[in-house]
């Protein structure tokens, strides 16, 4: 197949792996793929190192001229089978550009909610009448989306993304500049603080731990300095023992380092990617019931599903990991288990290649 895919490469290594090896991995399998994107980014060589042509060209705006012609003048004088656009100014570019072409276009989709007919904006991205399929980052995406499209609901699929155990064989962060030591037990929450992300129910959990002496808190993302978290922190009970680390590049090291990791989400998750590396790292977790979580946990075999708003049904899950040291041991290892049986980065090319494939031939 020839590919054209239009993606942002300007995040960080970690974060932009597990998508940008599926395009490797297509490369590796023989296909032809030209990618629009920030060519002077890391990712962007690692494309030309695996044989992909890299053009620079990926759009600031939503509705970029020089990025639709780009795409245009590539489909005039090349064939393409595919158009594959990911990130949401990708998309709407994309979508343009295809008009009045016969190559199958595809974008992604990886959080729910947010995606409405009533909405004019949904028209320039998924709704776009352009579009013949999406892909889905989880079940709770896809059952959300096929609510919304009004065509091609069949082509509307879930593809998990695929992650290596050998992505994660580093060494685990030293937490002592948080004053944790090996004794101490650590429970990690790493996302950038927003209302969905439910940080505030994170911090009354550990309310109903404070009485652990050596249980810590780890908060890793932006915003958690702000209000309200802030003032919750200040008026909890384990306020000593709950630890701002901010934005950190070493993220997953410091997922790797601590006993277990708490997703308290409320609303709009995907499929969460720090619970993804956590698996890598042989790292328990808490979900919520909310977005695709729960669809790749296996409740108290890789750790826990909880509903949504309970910061005592999360505080319990942890009382009970911190209490069964050889469950959280038991459950590190069939963690690193199911990643690299279920949820292999090559399963998910090999499911990129039949979807794609099933577009061209309908």
């Amino acid at each position: 197949m020839n590919i054209l895919i239009v993606t942002a490469t300007d995040s960080s290594y970690n974060s932009l792996r597990p998508d940008s090896e599926i395009l490797t991995g297509l490369a590796k399998s023989g296909h032809n793929l030209t990618v629009i994107t920030h060519a002077d980014s890391e990712y962007a060589q690692r494309f030309r190192d695996c044989g992909i042509e890299v053009i620079d060209g990926h759009p600031s705006k939503k509705i970029s001229p020089k990025c639709i012609k780009i795409i245009r003048q590539l489909l005039k004088t090349r064939h393409y089978d595919i158009v594959y656009a990911t990130s949401s100014k990708s998309i709407p570019n994309a979508a343009f550009g295809c008009i009045g072409f016969p190559v199958k276009f595809v974008t992604y989709r990886g959080t729910t909610g947010g995606l409405y007919r009533h909405d004019p904006s949904a028209y320039l991205t998924h709704l776009h009448p352009r579009v013949n399929g999406i892909i889905c980052v989880s079940d709770a995406v896809r059952e959300d989306v096929a609510k919304r499209v009004w065509k091609n609901r069949k082509n509307v699929v879930t593809i998990y993304k695929g992650h290596e155990l050998s992505w994660y064989d580093k060494s685990p962060a030293d937490l002592s500049e948080f004053g944790i030591s090996k004794n101490d037990f650590t429970v990690i929450c790493a996302v950038n603080a927003r209302p969905s992300k439910g940080i505030a129910v994170m911090i009354e959990a550990a309310n109903y731990l404070s009485d652990i002496e050596n249980l810590h808190v780890l908060l890793v993302g932006k915003n958690m300095d702000k209000e309200p978290y802030n003032s919750l922190i200040k008026n909890n009970k384990m306020r000593k023992r709950i630890h701002l680390a901010g934005y950190r590049h070493d993220a997953p090291e410091l997922i790797m380092a601590s006993d277990i990791l708490v997703q308290p989400s409320i609303s709009g998750e995907g499929l969460p990617r720090a619970m993804m590396e956590a698996m890598g790292y042989g790292t328990p977790a808490v979900v919520t019931t909310t977005g695709g979580g729960k669809e790749v946990m296996e409740e108290g075999v890789t750790g826990f599903v909880v509903p949504v708003k309970d910061p005592v049904a999360i505080a319990d899950r942890v009382r009970k990991l911190y209490q069964q040291p050889e469950l959280v041991k038991e459950m590190s290892k069939r963690c690193k288990e199911k990643l690299q049986g279920e949820f292999s980065s090559r399963r998910t090319v090999e499911n990129y290649i039949k979807y794609f494939e099933s577009l061209i031939g309908s």
